[in-house]
């Protein structure tokens, strides 16, 4: 990502620019407003003194002050701007002078005259102002006193029947501002003292009192008529998960009567529950009868509704409890379905088994949304049950195309195709086809070469249940829990990009959903081989490392030591890409001569920082360069609690643990493997990884008022070697920085440690991330934020010997960096498009007297560019 500087002075001009248009603007505020009227600035609760902030209270107050961003009211002043009555005003000004209408339309024309009253800059920029702003709030004693009533029905519904209210308007504060207290005395509530109940039928009367002591209306408790609501639709699940399929909410009822026995300061409430029969509307009557448990008697399935529908032959076979009607353009087995069924023949009728029934089968990726219809049989006692599958098409072709842009590539368009083949085994198997490519100009300040290409592809097969040898595992992960199993086979090419990788990846997975809140995932083997084509350009990609060795090596007490033939023309080490032939790279002689002590370490000239500075940058070769196989298997769990898109008030949860390269570990006590001169061992040549890594990621959204929110987020991840390596792999490592990360940080730019980004891709094996975010409206589907991002990345328990990179307890934690900021989102529905200008707050990679606020300006800010939410 390119990064902008502007001269300080035009900087003062454009805050001296923006402070004058806000304080021109704010003078505006009371435009709009009449003499004798008043702009509501606040609205305060008091309940028995004590001031409520609960938005579900707030939000029974008719009248509100105008939204306001960062204490400034925008919108209201955005309003303001536009003209009341732009038609006549543009009329007024036609005619204002007699001639000028006759020289407008002798210009134009009488229609292009009327057309421009029409226009966006006479009447449009004034209807687009009133639409994106606010209009005052001007205060409205008959609305006030219409709040003062929603806000004692609802402490009525809270059992307060005896509350008062009153309010107060100050309007002595600030000119033409109204200050309002909506004051509320509670008195003493009213307790439930007996619950009886009257039901008319018997099945309903024996399901209930099995399951009466989950009641949310209770003896003691405080009367709150949410608990009569929430006890209507608990015993509405109950019985239609026991049998009573139509079983109608509206049966149930609640005769609430005060006890007037007793004294009158003592507010006991006695509470009869009332549960009728089934009614039945028809032409001319209401007719009712007794609720009846239901038990499913036939199941019929029709596989290709459609066709069906449309008289097209089919056939009918029996499986289990199961007829299926098939036709001749759509074959599945019935086992397949059978499995995502989920009722049984002389069963009793459960709502949660429709559900679950219908989640099934839509999740099969075959079939449109089910249809499933229920029909009584002659008893009353039975129902037939009938499901209606119409197929989705066989083949399904998606394309995908995308421009991209960062500070490795100037400019990069990339488009991809994939086929989905559904059914394909007939039994529910989808076979997706998939492949993308890349091509686009690279930054000459980083890599030699003009152009750079990606070619990827990946064969993925799903098939709806748990695939495991020789093991039934529907008993312990159920069919309602959606149950999948994933094989995928991928390779991606590079060309022109860091080293040239090939990557050859095989996965099988498995994932299932108990819920719409829960999700464990389990990669029982993810192999994946990362192959480096042109490991001899490393100095030439990483040039960040070249420099660091090249100053070194070029330094005046050391230059002498060493062959002259390592340095180039202009005095630096020569790569091993431009080495003359048969001669030795300049910088693979000089690191060997440092390792074979044939520099030798003084106070004056080579020191023992250089030497240590050296072996690390030779370290970081041989592990950059070096090809990876890594055997891995992890775990996901996943857990939210969000109910919908628009739900704000919400957390998730996920946890990962991996554990790779034990399976070849333990092979190897069986079979002899070959070991390299650093005592790996090999497979196919490649030594294996082996680590253990593990991760938590936690987010919280707090839904304060009016379309603000705010989101926070903790991660940490640790990933451990041992055995078969000292380090952990490039693709498993953690870097921090980046549009999802620490935004006032490139990607791979922050740490390790105190370090000061000593490479070109900074990475470690452990991760500190935690963010916080305030987000609101700004005008329309434009949405700010102010953020703080705090994190970093260390090395712990690898090979890495640099103190300042690695986490030696608590003491590390001051090089937690700190990057604030403020970002503009816009909403496009679909997705979202969002920029956040960063500013580094706290670097631990300057010295401790300078961390604070070093860089804390435009010229040093970082611009990132994401779509979506960071999380």
């Amino acid at each position: 990502m390119r990064r902008f500087s502007y001269p300080e002075h035009s900087i003062a001009k454009i805050s001296l620019f923006l402070l004058l248009t806000i304080v021109a603007l704010s003078c505006n505020s009371l435009k709009k407003i009449e003499n004798d009227e008043y702009l509501v600035a606040r609205n305060t609760i008091l309940v028995d003194s004590l001031r409520i902030t609960d938005e579900d209270v707030n939000s029974l107050i008719y009248q509100k002050p105008n939204t306001a961003l960062l204490g400034y009211p925008l919108r209201l002043n955005l309003y303001n701007l536009a003209k009341e009555n732009p038609d006549s005003l543009y009329q007024d000004w036609l005619n204002r002078k007699p001639n000028r209408r006759k020289r407008l339309t002798k210009f134009l024309s009488e229609k292009q005259v009327n057309r421009l009253g029409e226009s966006f800059l006479v009447k449009g920029l004034s209807e687009w102002l009133k639409e994106i702003g606010e209009a005052p709030t001007v205060l409205d004693t008959s609305r006030t006193r219409r709040s003062l009533e929603r806000l004692s029905a609802y402490y009525d519904s809270k059992g307060y029947f005896l509350n008062t209210t009153t309010y107060e308007v100050d309007t002595t504060r600030r000119k033409q501002r109204a200050y309002i207290d909506y004051k509320i005395d509670l008195g003493k509530p009213y307790v439930v003292d007996s619950v009886s109940n009257e039901i008319s039928s018997k099945a309903i009367d024996s399901i209930y009192f099995l399951n009466m002591g989950g009641s949310f209306v209770k003896e003691g408790k405080q009367f709150n008529l949410a608990d009569f609501n929430g006890e209507r639709e608990r015993l509405t699940e109950i019985f239609r998960n026991n049998g009573i399929r139509n079983f109608q909410g509206s049966s149930i009822t609640f005769d609430i009567v005060r006890d007037t026995v007793r004294a009158e300061d003592d507010q006991k409430m006695n509470i009869t529950l009332n549960i009728g029969d089934l009614k039945r509307r028809g032409e001319n009557e209401v007719t009712t009868s007794e609720y009846k448990v239901e038990k499913i008697n036939t199941i019929d399935v029709y596989t290709d509704y459609l066709a069906s529908y449309k008289s097209t032959p089919y056939r009918s076979i029996t499986y289990g409890d199961f007829t299926f009607h098939y036709s001749d353009n759509f074959q599945i087995k019935p086992k397949t379905l059978a499995d995502a069924i989920l009722f049984e023949k002389g069963a009793i009728y459960r709502d949660i088994d429709k559900i679950r029934t219908s989640r099934q089968l839509n999740n099969l990726n075959i079939f449109k949304y089910p249809n499933v219809i229920f029909e009584e049989d002659s008893t009353g006692s039975k129902v037939n049950t009938s499901i209606y599958l119409a197929p989705k098409p066989k083949y399904s072709l998606g394309t995908n195309f995308e421009i991209s842009r960062s500070n490795l590539r100037r400019l990069g368009v990339g488009a991809g195709a994939s086929l989905l083949i559904r059914n394909i085994f007939k039994g529910a198997e989808n076979l997706s086809l998939s492949v993308d490519g890349a091509f686009g100009l690279l930054s000459r300040e980083i890599f030699q070469e003009d152009y750079f290409s990606e070619i990827g592809g990946e064969v993925t097969l799903d098939f709806p249940r748990i695939w495991f040898p020789f093991i039934n595992t529907s008993k312990l992960i159920p069919n309602y829990t959606l149950p999948k199993t994933r094989i995928a086979l991928g390779t991606s090419f590079q060309k022109n990009i860091g080293l040239d990788k090939q990557t050859f990846n095989t996965t099988l997975g498995y994932n299932w959903t108990p819920n719409e809140f829960k999700r464990n995932s389990i990669e029982l083997l993810n192999v994946q081989y990362v192959r480096n084509v042109n490991s001899n350009r490393f100095f030439d990609v990483y040039r960040t490392t070249y420099n660091q060795l090249n100053d070194i090596a070029t330094d005046q007490a050391v230059s002498p030591l060493l062959d002259p033939s390592y340095f180039n023309e202009d005095g630096n080490l020569t790569t091993p890409s431009e080495a003359q032939p048969d001669t030795t790279p300049g910088t693979t002689g000089f690191i060997s001569d440092v390792r074979n002590g044939l520099i030798p370490t003084s106070n004056g000239g080579f020191t023992q920082e250089d030497f240590n500075n050296v072996n690390s940058i030779a370290e970081r070769e041989e592990r950059l360069t070096e090809n990876n196989l890594i055997f891995a298997t992890n775990y996901t769990f996943n857990k939210n609690n969000r109910n919908g898109i628009t739900d704000n008030n919400f957390y998730q949860f996920r946890f990962k643990l991996e554990s790779a390269g034990n399976l070849l570990s333990g092979i190897s006590n069986l079979i002899a493997f070959n070991e390299n001169d650093r005592e790996q061992l090999l497979v196919f040549g490649v030594p294996f990884s082996q680590y253990v890594k593990t991760e938590f990621d936690v987010v919280k959204y707090w839904d304060l008022s009016r379309s603000n929110v705010l989101a926070a987020r903790t991660f940490v991840g640790i990933a451990i070697p041992y055995g078969n390596s000292d380090n952990i792999p490039f693709v498993r490592s953690y870097f921090a920085g980046g549009s999802n990360d620490n935004r006032a940080w490139f990607p791979y730019s922050l740490g390790p440690g105190s370090t000061s980004a000593i490479n070109d891709f900074n990475e470690a094996n452990l991760k500190i991330a935690l963010n916080l975010e305030y987000r609101f409206p700004i005008v329309g589907d434009i949405n700010g934020a102010l953020f703080a991002d705090a994190g970093n990345i260390w090395n712990v328990f690898d090979d890495v010997e640099n103190p300042d990179a690695i986490f030696s307890g608590f003491d590390s934690l001051k090089d937690i960096a700190l990057g604030s900021g403020f970002g503009l989102r816009y909403d496009f529905t679909y997705f979202l498009f969002r920029l956040d200008l960063g500013f580094k707050t706290y670097n631990p990679a300057e010295i401790p007297s300078k961390r604070w606020f070093r860089d804390y300006n435009f010229a040093n800010s970082v611009l990132q560019i994401g779509i979506n939410y960071p999380f």
